[in-house]
């Protein structure tokens, strides 16, 4: 009897091992958005906002998918920090026709579109989601 108690406290005591290693091994919470991410979603709006001429309407459908996916703030975060990098190589007519794009999809974005907007106050995202 001894010995399969033994055998049995041994075999727990390996699982409780185990089970605490994999919730160590957990990753850290990191944004999976990439600026690559980012400008391939966008890709329509950036042609526009950088060419200008007729207005893509697969912009509209980019803006709304790359809102509905970045879902946490780190996510949040870097959509953010990846627009405000697009935007730093933007003349003024150009960064007048990117402050133009949400209004024109309906969207309203969660930050201010410019070169110059403080990302690190990015927090909600969902409660500014308007998509008409």
């Amino acid at each position: 009897m001894a010995i399969i108690s033994a055998r049995m406290l041994s075999k727990n005591l390996l699982l409780v091992t185990l089970i605490i290693c994999m919730v160590v091994a957990l990753p850290v919470s990191k944004s999976t958005t990439t600026c690559d991410t980012v400008y391939n979603d966008l890709r329509p709006c950036i042609k526009y906002l950088f060419s200008g001429g007729s207005f893509p309407t697969d912009c509209c459908n980019r803006i709304e998918f790359l809102l509905v996916s970045a879902i946490t703030t780190a996510e949040r975060q870097s959509v953010c920090l990846c627009v405000k990098d697009l935007l730093s190589y933007a003349s003024d007519e150009q960064l007048s026709r990117a402050a133009s794009i949400a209004g024109q999809c309906g969207a309203s974005v969660p930050f201010e579109i410019s070169p110059n907007v403080d990302c690190s106050k990015v927090q909600q995202w969902k409660e500014a989601l308007v998509i008409a």
